[in-house]
């Protein structure tokens, strides 16, 4: 008997389960709650479903493509997908950055990207001396420069010669993007004319020389990192690169030379499954749409997609979660098939990275390859309902908006009348709100965090809050910070002699036992000092004690049936010698104690940043 008969007769035993079904029983096993009350919509607006079935999948056409072929969601190799392993050196010292580019090559890495500020003077000496004893026609070599563009190609090109290599055979690409420039910093590098008369020509160039080393790069990366959602990280990605078949075919190029020019750069978030599904969602778009310019050759649609984890969720206090936090959007870049990846080190948001640190993020990738052999399977995703379905819903909501952005006349456009700034910053707000009230959480920062813990000794605090310039724009710039970085600056500014906020435990112990750890987790977000002690058998002694600790607050933690008596006598005991919080949102009774002057309650829906701003402020008061 064949495996296929084998495996007929295995489920012949199981009748099939329709939709329907499915949801009766959950309603069932939830005593009464209806369906539609178990959707919810992402930050993106996608529903998401309790469950999903081959019903979700029915209207989706592209089901059957292969990895290797058009429309590419499955991947552009055919073979079993690799990627590579990339390490980021900021090149100040030539010397320095080659023995550590050395080291990383010798240490696992397969991949380079060297990043040049723009003060900084190259002569093709300093440039042999950074590629010293590197055989840079075996990796993936990458310099990442916005004034030395030109220059850069000309020593990569001068340099294979003097060393005999077959230029044709670099594999690689150069950092520029004149959207991305002006989107971080909201004017064009030279000019926008210069600017694209430098790409043209670099483009022009190369392909004759080193078709696979790419000139292009288009930053998606600073959607995500100033607060966007991946729609508009999608979205705005195809219009950037629509802008560009425009204005470089305008300038004489083929879309195709355009197109097989081009490196994609997305940042990848902690939305584990939405991120896999965004990656193919991109594979898919950019062969639509290149496509779309009457291309025929079907390695110009093919995506070349680097990642790197994400800077907007990465955080100064608890920074070893960082090394968690990058792990698994290591895993959703992987598994949504990126062609390179760059592991952003734990520490990278408050220094300069350590050999520790870059050691830990390149790990974690060759834990990922040779260990977990997540290079072994292409397009693993496949076949999920619900990855499948997110995959489509990406793809729908991004074309939808790409068109939209079109329609006001293209990306440029749409970046000088200042509403790609808006769509972002209406994104941020919500994020950051979502954080502030803790819908979304930072392990360490906004929900559990370590009260004992002191900021980082050799915290640099222009890597942590650097300053924006926005100097000679002509439209704001995206900014991008993280997402802690409130709760961080709060922290900081109590963190060398921070309130003491006392917790008082009384009455009903389950209920004060609950409420005074739920207070301390509050109170120790913000740095304050927290004082815990055993439940006290009346609130004249609990109120003595907090008296003679010196607290600046005391929170009363008790059952909501408790707080009418409870509460009035311990304002009258605390004679307004620091102040007094409520822990919980006693509804029967809340309207009777703000009447007596009992104003601070903090709960689960309290939004946490705004009570802890508050508190801090009334603390210096007093």
């Amino acid at each position: 008997m064949s495996d296929q008969n084998n495996t007929s007769a295995l489920f012949r035993e199981f009748s099939a389960v329709d939709p329907v079904t499915w949801k009766e029983k959950l309603v069932q096993d939830l005593k009464g709650i209806p369906y539609e009350k178990l959707v919810w919509k992402s930050h993106e607006g996608i529903e998401i479903k309790p469950f999903y079935t081959p019903e979700d999948l029915r209207s989706i056409t592209y089901l059957e493509s292969v990895p290797g072929q058009f429309p590419f969601l499955r991947g552009t190799r055919s073979a079993a997908p690799d990627w590579e392993i990339r390490q980021d050196i900021l090149v100040e010292d030539f010397g320095k950055a080659n023995a550590e580019a050395l080291n990383a090559l010798n240490r696992g890495a397969t991949s380079l990207a060297f990043i040049f500020g723009d003060d900084l003077k190259i002569t093709q000496g300093d440039f042999s001396l950074l590629l010293r004893d590197i055989i840079f026609e075996c990796i993936d070599i990458n310099f990442i420069s916005h004034k030395h563009s030109s220059e850069i190609l000309s020593f990569l090109t001068a340099e294979a010669k003097g060393r005999n290599i077959d230029i044709s055979r670099i594999f690689g690409s150069l950092g520029n993007d004149p959207f991305g420039y002006l989107s971080e910093k909201g004017h064009f590098n030279h000019s926008e004319k210069d600017d694209f008369k430098t790409t043209a020509s670099l483009i022009s160039q190369n392909l004759a020389n080193s078709p696979a080393f790419k000139t292009l790069s288009v930053n998606a990366g600073i959607f995500h990192n100033s607060g966007g959602s991946i729609v508009q990280e999608v979205a705005y990605c195809l219009a950037m690169i629509s802008d560009y078949l425009d204005v470089l075919s305008g300038a004489g190029l083929k879309p195709a030379d355009v197109a097989r020019s081009m490196r994609l750069n997305f940042s990848v978030g902690s939305n584990y499954f939405m991120e896999i599904a965004k990656l193919r969602a991109v594979r898919f778009l950019f062969a639509r749409l290149i496509k779309s310019w009457e291309v025929e050759d079907e390695e110009a649609m093919k995506a070349f997609i680097h990642c790197s984890t994400s800077a907007w969720n990465q955080t100064i206090y608890d920074p070893y979660v960082n090394m968690l936090r990058s792990t698994t959007e290591s895993m959703s870049a992987v598994l949504g098939g990126c062609n390179s990846l760059t592991v952003n080190p734990f520490d990278k948001p408050f220094r300069r990275s350590t050999k520790f640190s870059n050691r830990i993020a390149r790990n974690t990738q060759i834990i990922l390859k040779e260990e977990a052999w997540l290079d072994k399977v292409t397009d693993p995703a496949a076949g999920s309902y619900f990855i499948e379905s997110l995959t489509d819903s990406i793809i729908t909501e991004a074309w939808k908006l790409f068109l939209e952005i079109e329609e006001k006349g293209g990306y440029l456009a749409c970046f000088k009348s200042g509403h790609i700034q808006e769509e972002i910053r209406k994104s941020a707000i919500i994020k950051m709100q979502n954080i502030a009230t803790r819908k979304e959480v930072l392990l360490g920062t906004n929900q559990f965090p370590n009260s004992g813990e002191s900021k980082p000794e050799d915290l640099e605090m222009d890597v942590a809050f650097p300053e924006n310039s926005d100097k000679d724009v002509i439209a704001p710039p995206l900014k991008a910070f993280r997402a802690g970085e409130a709760f961080e600056k709060l922290r900081l500014r109590l963190e060398e002699k921070p309130p003491k906020v006392f917790l008082l435990s009384i009455g009903n112990p389950v209920w004060s036992k609950a409420r005074a750890g739920f207070a301390s987790g509050f109170f120790a977000c913000g740095g304050f000092e927290i004082m815990e002690n055993n439940s006290f058998d009346s609130i004249e002694s609990g109120i003595k004690s907090a008296l003679e600790s010196k607290a600046a607050i005391v929170v009363l933690c008790s059952s909501d049936d408790e707080y009418s008596q409870l509460a009035p006598e311990a304002m009258m005991a605390l004679q307004n010698k620091a102040i007094l919080v409520i822990a919980g949102n006693p509804k029967d009774s809340i309207e009777d104690l703000k009447s007596k002057g009992i104003m601070h309650f903090i709960h689960l829906k309290s939004n946490v940043l705004e009570e802890l701003e508050k508190f801090g402020k009334m603390c210096n008061e007093l």
